[in-house]
Formats: structure tokens, sequence, C-alpha cells
């Protein structure tokens, strides 16, 4: 069941947060786009990728040299077929550094649950069509993942269908009998430290279930204790992974007030696991179909609204007990659902507004900082580098411990992979180097050994250098080398 959302209608609240006594702020981009915004990508090149809303144009917001998002630039890039102008859909950034668009429940602002894919192969800035799952005639706003292996999953909406993607091919795999408890309908999806995928079914009350992506099956993931989807849209929250390896769940209109859940993962993953109840949100908000982003010190922002998709906007900050009240961005929709949140390299989260008429970009900076055992670690890379070229780099936890930002089934913005970002000694000037090939896409992956492959750009400043590798926003040491 869906509640038919109004589009392209929106009332923008103006909150004049700046004199509060806040250590977190709000900063609008210096060079805002000049297209109405929607859901955002993180490219492995450290660029941002933002579909414009309602259409099948993409615009790429580019870091200047110091590596500001705030102070970058904007430039198209390739459109999708005209036909294809999703918006509620899922997205992917994949393992080779691509992108994979499927779905959306609108298609040029028609409720028609579309069936239409697209890829887009950044190395020759290019779109292919991709074909359905055979037999789908609808996708609409389906859940999707990258699993550990590096494969892309959908959930069919308002089924218990299920398709792998073979890249290659751009072909589905349909998977049959996978024990999935109730239908793919308005789910999010969290990867576990332990390479599991956890929801909180939304037609199944109180019941959440794990996908073991070994044996392609979905197997009990234990009992939510209290109740998080609103029982007449069926609408929920985002999950999102804490570093501490548990998963809090928020949950929308349930009760008269938004609950949250949190799932402690079983020692062996055949298990169910555990619920407890967490905190309810403050002022009777809650999150039916909400963004949420991991903040490098663990914090959770959270974008919330008080019933199903009502105004007014208030901002959190989760830290695993209570909801920290933060500013407000000068635009943030006249409801929760109209957010995206991206985690940038910076630890900064990038974000937009889905309502067909805003088109201003805010960037929020927290005042956290990070436990340096979450960081990513370098064991081993070239001490000269050669621009142009390809090299390989190797250590710990390059996926970070966390998938970032989450939504639902609405908009997926995950960043668990590596960014490498070399810094010139001489100049202070900041390049991202695209990655590509990771050896996981797993999360929380610990002292396990893990690689990737980076391209040197062509046009990066030669000389003694430093080389990182970031991980929602979280740095590893820097290690030097020498960029010649």
């Amino acid at each position: 069941m869906k509640l038919c959302r109004m589009l392209g209608i929106a009332l923008v609240v103006l909150l004049a947060w700046g004199g509060l006594a806040q250590a977190q702020t709000w900063t609008t981009l210096t060079n805002q786009p000049t297209v109405t915004t929607d859901t955002s990508l993180l490219l492995t090149d450290g660029t941002v990728m933002m579909h414009q809303y309602n259409s099948n144009n993409w615009w790429r917001l580019t870091p200047d040299n110091t590596g500001s998002y705030i102070n970058g630039t904007w430039t198209q890039l390739a459109s999708m077929d005209s036909a294809y102008k999703p918006l509620y859909f899922a997205s992917a950034v994949l393992a080779d550094g691509n992108v994979i668009v499927e779905g959306g429940e609108y298609n040029n602002l028609s409720q028609d649950e579309t069936n239409k894919g697209a890829f887009y192969n950044s190395a020759t800035n290019s779109w292919m069509d991709v074909n359905p799952p055979t037999g789908w005639s609808e996708i609409g706003d389906s859940p999707g993942i990258v699993l550990p292996n590096g494969t892309f999953m959908i959930g069919q909406n308002e089924t218990r269908n299920s398709a792998l993607l073979t890249e290659s091919s751009l072909t589905w795999a349909i998977l049959s009998n996978n024990g999935k408890a109730d239908n793919f309908e308005e789910e999010g999806w969290a990867m576990l430290p332990d390479q599991t995928v956890v929801t909180v079914d939304t037609q199944d009350n109180l019941n959440a279930e794990k996908y073991v992506w070994q044996a392609k099956k979905w197997i009990n993931a234990g009992n939510t204790i209290v109740q998080l989807q609103d029982p007449g849209s069926e609408e929920t929250g985002p999950e999102i992974l804490l570093p501490n390896g548990t998963v809090v769940a928020f949950g929308a209109n349930a009760s008269g007030a938004g609950r949250t859940s949190v799932y402690t993962p079983p020692p062996v993953k055949s298990q169910p696991g555990s619920w407890a109840a967490g905190p309810s949100m403050p002022g009777k908000n809650d999150m039916a179909d909400a963004p949420a982003a991991i903040l490098p010190d663990g914090n959770v922002l959270v974008d919330t609204s008080p019933g199903i998709f009502s105004s007014p906007v208030s901002f959190y900050e989760y830290d695993g007990t209570q909801f920290n009240t933060v500013p407000s961005p000068t635009k943030d929709g006249s409801t929760s659902y109209q957010g995206r949140m991206l985690v940038l390299p910076t630890g900064q989260i990038f974000f937009t507004v889905a309502d067909g008429t805003t088109k201003t970009v805010s960037v929020y900076t927290p005042n956290g900082s990070a436990n340096p055992a979450w960081a990513p670690t370098i064991t081993h890379v070239a001490t000269t580098l050669t621009h142009g070229k390809t090299f390989g780099i190797g250590g710990t936890q390059f996926n970070g411990v966390s998938m970032g930002a989450a939504y639902g089934d609405d908009a997926t913005m995950n960043t668990n992979y590596p960014l490498v970002r070399i810094t010139n000694n001489a100049t202070g000037h900041i390049f991202y180097c695209k990655t590509h090939n990771h050896s996981t896409m797993a999360v929380a992956t610990g002292t396990a050994s893990v690689s990737t492959h980076f391209d040197v750009p062509a046009t990066i400043e030669t000389g003694a250098s430093t080389i990182e590798v970031v991980a929602n926003g979280i740095a590893s040491g820097a290690v030097n080398v020498t960029v010649n």
C-alpha cells in the first residue's frame, strides 16, 4: 500500500538557526546548481553525481583544489534515455566505480512503478539502458544493495521476488524460493559486519529478516519489540549500522510517535539476533520515508517530521541513547520524505531536497571526531606514483564501519567503498584518484586484509605528497609518496 505523495509542491520552512548556541553548522554551496535537486551519489573519484528532479539529467559537483565541496563547481554529465525520468528509485555505485539506477515509483511524474533501468559507465561518461528481470512489468521504488561480493541485488516492490545483476552483460538472475517472509514493500536494507543484510518487515508486524547472500536465502532476524512501520501506509524509516556493530532502525508514525529499535547481531549469522526498544523521537516526530546519515563520531544525523508526510521538519543527532536537537538547513522541504543525505569524504553531509522546486544544496558540518579505531589503515602502496597510471593499495577497513547514508526503498546512496586522496606537500592541493575493483564491498571488515586500485590523475601536481584512504568521511593515516 502506498500514499500518493504530492509532487512539485513545496512548503519551504525558513528557520533562523544562526543565533543558536550550536557547534554544528549548515552551509549553502557557494555555487548552487541551476536545476532542481534530487538523490545524489558519491563517485569513486571523489565527485558528487546528482540527479535532476523529474528528468533524465545528471550533474557533477567537483570539489575545489582544497577539497572543499562547499566551494565546488558543477558540470553536466551525460543524460539517460529521454523516456526515463524516475522519482523514488534504487541506485548504487558498484565496485568498479560504475553506477546502476533501477525503477522508480514515478516516471515523468506518472505513478507507473516503472521497470526501466540504466547503467552509467564512469570511464566514458555514458549511459546504457538496462532491461528488467524477465517477467517484471514493475520495479517501482524497490530496495537495492551491493552485496559483499560486489553483486547488485534488487527486491521487486510489492512482491517477494528479487534478482541479482550480472554487470558484464547487464542481465539478471532471478532468485526464487528465497524464504522471504513478506513483500519488498517500503523496506530499507542495512549490511551487517557478518556480511548478512538485515531488514524490518513492513507487512509482517514486528518481524525482521536477514539475507545470507552466500546461501541466497532470507532467514529470521527476530522481533523488533516495538512497532516501527505505520500500519496505514506501511512506511517506515531508515536503518543505520553503528560503529559498535548494532543497527538502529528508525520508525514511522506507529502509535502516534516515531519509535526506534536497536538490533544486536548474533555471534553466528544463522541465528536471529536480538532487538531492544530504543528512544522515541521528540515532539511526536517520525521518519516515514526519511534520510539518515552516519557521522564520523558515530552519531546519526536524522531528518524528521510529524505524522505521515506532515510539516514541519526537525533535525536531530541520535547519539545511541537520545535525540539531540541540531539546526536545520535554510532549505529543508515541507516534510522529511523530501530530504536526501550523502556522506562526503570530508565527514560532512551533503543535503538536497527532492520537492520539484528547490535548487539549494546545503552541507552539514558536525562537531564530533572519529575514533581512530574506525579509520582505514594503509599497509602497502607504491612509494613512487606516476601520473596517468593505475596502482594497487592494500590495508584494512577500506569500506568503513557502516554503509553511510540510508533512506529506504525510495533512495539509496550508500558509500561503503574506499576513496583515495593525494595531497601535494608544496601546494596543499588535494587530488582524488578514481578507485575501482575493490576486493570487497563488505563493511566493518576489521583486521582482514582488503585492497583496491586507483588511477592517478593525469593532471595531478608532481613532487612530494601524501596519500590517504577515506571511507565515509574517516581518513587513514597519511603515507608519504612521490608523484612523478
